[in-house]
This record gives C-alpha cells, structure tokens and sequence, in this order.
C-alpha cells in the first residue's frame, strides 16, 4: 500500500503561471510601486534611432538603469541629454517583457545642479570647436555700411526698440525683423530657422536680402539663454552666408553662438554701434576731405599755370618757326604743276620709244630662229649618230670583236632619240603657241594703253617740225618757226600764227611703228 501512495513532493499544489502571466504580474507590481520616480544618475550610452524615440543609460558607481523617452516627449524636452551628463530624470518605472527587464520611462530630464550643466556646455563646445565651425578662417569681415539689416529676436521685447533707436541715430537703415521666441523649448528650432530663412532670400528679390544679420537677446540666467547653446543654432550661424553679430545676454553672458559668430556684441547696443557707422562723423570726414581736395586741386592748377608761363618764355615765336617753312611750301606749290608736266612728257616719251621697238614679229623671228636651230640639230642627230656607229663597228672588225651589244645597244639610243625628238618637236610647238598667246596679250595692251588711243579720242600731240622734239606747252611754241600737230589720222604742220607750214599736204601714218 505504501508503494502504491507516495507522499507528495513539498510544494506540489503551488498554482501554475504561463510566462506571459508571470511577466504581466510582475509588470503589474513594479509599475503599481513605483508609478512616478525621480531618479539622479550619469548619462551612459545614447542612442538615437530613425523612430525619434531616444535611449539610453542611467548608472552610477554600482548600478545601470536603461531608460527610454518616446518621440514625443523628445520633442518637448528643452535639453536633450548627452553622455556623461548628470541629470535628474523623472518618470515611470516599467518592465519590457519581450527581453525579461525593466526601463525607466522618462517624462522629464534636467542636468543635476549648474556644475553638471557647465560640464556639458563644455563638451558640447569642444566638440563644436573640433569640427571647426569656431575657426577664426570661417569669419566673414561685416559690409562698412549695409543696406538691409535682418534683426532675430522678440518683437515685443526692449532688445529691438534699443537695436531701432542705435541705428536712427547712427545712420537709419532698412531693417527685417524675423520674430522668434528667444527662451524656452521653441527658442533653438525658431532661431535656426530664422538664420536659414533670411539667408535662403533671394538677391533682388520682392523681399530684401539682409546684407547683415544680428541675433540678439536680453540678459538672464543661464537656463534662460540655453536656446543659444543648441547645437543646430550654433550650425546655423556657421553656416550663414550673410555676416552674423551675436548679441545674446549681456557683456558677461557667453554662449556658443558667440563662438560661431563672426563678430560678438556685449549688448543689443553695441550690436547696432558695429553694424554701421556714425553718419554725423562721415558727413564731416567727407567735407574735410573735399576741402582738401579743393585746396590741392587750386595749388596743383596754380603751380600748373606757373610751368606753362615758364616754359612758354622760352619758346620761340609761332611766325619765326612757321615763316621759313610757308615760303618753302609756297616755292614748292609754284614748280608743283611744272614738275608734273615734265614727269609725265618724260614718262610718255620713254613709253612711245619702248612701244616702237616693240611688236609681234620680233618674238616671232626669234621663235622661229630657236625652231628651226632645233630642226637642223635633229635632222643632223641621226646621221651623226649612225657615222658614230660605223666608225665603231669597223673600229671594233679591226679589233676582231663582236659588235652585235653596240649595234642593238645603237639602235636602242637610236629609236629613243626619236621618241625625245618627238617630244622635244611638241614642247617646242607648246611653247611656240604659249609664246604667241603672250605676244598677244601684250600687243592688246599695247594698243590699249598707246598713246594713239588718246589720239583716236580727240587729243593731238604738238612736236617741232625741225627736231621732232615735243612741245608741252604755249611758250614754248610761240618761239618755234614750225609745229607739227599729229592727229589720229595723220600729221599737220603749221606756223605759230595759225597758218599752215609750207611743207605739203599732211600725209596719214599708217601706224605707231612710223613715228619712229
């Protein structure tokens, strides 16, 4: 009977869970005792996913906690948290079933006490710093007189009345205010967007682009200024291609747009004192200096008058150095039509003497001549030759050789100094012909430019009837007993009174060739 009832093993009626009820009683209990925590610790790991959501670790010297905070209360947070950051979170604590632990689902964060807040200031700046975005190379130098100031910073606040009243009293300009909210979780995102906004403006545009820019802000606590700390204002103040003056707090106030800056101002002020000059003292700079220009200009212009009265005491009068050369133009204008006419008598004179000598037969002869050399010297090329050629074979009978190579190597010179007459006999009529085209031409041209052309058109050339010599002008006839006057169809002589010259009747030439 004993074998057949065993005692039962201790804890064998304990009721039985599935895992998901364990892991919902235990959710249940955690999140019932500890619904609302505060929890101080060091920022561990961070991590930040593509979902918005963030997380992280909380640990100290003995103990890790993980922690989450969901997307939208990332958002909301007006620090976000970094490594190595103390801070006080509070939250829910909660258990994540599917990996069998539990998170801190955080609420709020905040850096634990002014030091921890410095610390991260630090590191942020340092880390900023590596990346160069506070290089001294990036800063721009600011325009000396901008047309359009672009102002971020509450509209409502003194700050903006202070930056419009500095610049109407220096030298008013066109200012763009862009309102933003210079404290709390909207002060980074507006500020960052109102830097792009200004600098994505079109140049020319409906809607000025700035020319400068000043962020600015009134003084107050370090909490109140850390929307200027944010990592995306910082960048968007690197990254603006309009100069940028920081003017956030007041002169003991710094914050890292101050770094990035590419001038800092110790007061919204002061902002306004570096964006333009004062107007008064630029007026009064100008008239000094065009005072002096004045002056200069009326003591260069004196010692000028000066030099020219010098300088013209010791030149010579204009009629001394103009006299002598308008006697020697008047000289020259005087032998001027004479000397042409002799020119031309003399060129006309050289030309009727070549035209005479020249004409077509005597080309003609001399081709003819050089042809008919040619001809006797072929004619008398095969003769000479074939002579040539007997005297060698009985030269070589004697000699008992065969003359058959010379004789055949004869006939082959023979038979090709018949193809080279040939063509000799077709480039000697070649050349005759291009000859006689040449010929040609120049007799046309003769007759073209002859002096019987100008004849045949009504003119008449005047010679003494004694030399034959020309006479160019009236003068000159007037003291010759007899002229002859050669028309285009022959000559007449005449007396200088008008009357014919007892010489017979005028006989007609029969071309340029009888003149000569």
């Amino acid at each position: 009977m004993s074998d057949l009832f065993d005692d039962a093993a201790e804890g064998a009626n304990a009721p039985e869970f599935t895992v998901s009820e364990l892991s919902g009683a235990v959710k249940r209990t955690i999140e019932g005792a500890f619904g609302h925590v505060r929890v101080r610790g060091e920022v561990g790991r961070v991590s930040r996913p593509s979902s918005g959501h963030l997380y992280l670790d909380l640990k100290d010297d003995r103990s890790v906690l993980a922690s989450v905070i969901w997307k939208g209360t990332a958002q909301r947070l007006r620090t976000l948290p970094e490594e190595g950051m103390e801070v006080i979170a509070t939250g829910r604590l909660t258990t994540f079933p599917g990996q069998s632990r539990y998170q801190l689902v955080i609420e709020d964060i905040a850096p634990a006490g002014m030091g921890a807040l410095m610390a991260m200031l630090e590191k942020r700046r340092q880390k900023l710093a590596a990346e160069g975005l506070f290089d001294a190379e990036r800063k721009r130098p600011l325009p000396y007189l901008p047309e359009v100031i672009g102002v971020v910073t509450s509209p409502s606040g003194a700050v903006i009345r202070d930056i419009l009243h500095r610049l109407r009293d220096r030298f008013p300009r066109k200012v763009l205010i862009w309102p933003v909210t210079v404290q709390g979780e909207r002060c980074a995102p507006e500020v960052a967007a109102a830097i792009r906004g200004f600098n994505a403006l079109t140049p020319g545009g409906a809607i000025p682009r700035p020319d400068l820019l000043i962020v600015a802000r009134g003084g107050g606590s370090i909490e109140d200024l850390w929307g200027f700390n944010e990592e995306i204002v910082v960048r968007a103040a690197a990254e603006s291609a309009i100069p940028l003056i920081s003017a956030v707090g007041h002169e003991t106030d710094t914050t890292l747009i101050d770094f990035a800056a590419d001038r800092r101002a110790p007061t919204p002020t002061a902002a306004a004192e570096m964006a333009v000059p004062v107007r008064a003292d630029l007026v009064a700079q100008l008239a000094g200096l065009d005072e002096r220009r004045v002056r200069a200009q009326a003591q260069r212009l004196q010692r000028s008058v000066q030099r020219l009265r010098d300088l013209g005491r010791a030149l010579p009068r204009p009629d001394a150095l103009l006299g002598e050369r308008r006697q020697r133009l008047d000289a020259a204008g005087l032998r001027l039509p004479l000397a042409l006419d002799t020119f031309a008598q003399k060129k006309r004179v050289a030309l009727t003497g070549r035209t005479g000598r020249l004409g077509p037969q005597l080309l003609t002869g001399r081709i003819e001549l050089r042809q008919n050399r040619v001809e006797a010297l072929a004619a008398r090329l095969p003769r000479a030759l074939e002579r040539r050629g007997e005297r060698a074979r009985a030269e070589l009978a004697r000699l008992r050789l065969d003359v058959r190579p010379i004789a055949r190597a004869a006939r082959e010179g023979a038979t090709a100094l018949g193809r080279a007459t040939r063509a000799l006999d077709t480039a000697m009529e070649r050349l005759a012909r291009e000859r006689q085209q040449r010929l040609a031409g120049a007799e046309r041209m003769l007759q073209s430019l002859g002096y019987m052309e100008t004849l045949r058109r009504g003119f008449a050339v005047v010679r003494d009837a004694g030399s034959g010599a020309l006479v160019g002008r009236a003068e000159a006839a007037r003291g010759l007993p007899a002229l002859e006057i050669e028309f285009a169809d022959g000559r007449v002589a005449v007396s200088p009174g008008g009357r014919p010259a007892p010489r017979g009747p005028a006989k007609p030439e029969g071309g340029q060739g009888s003149l000569f």
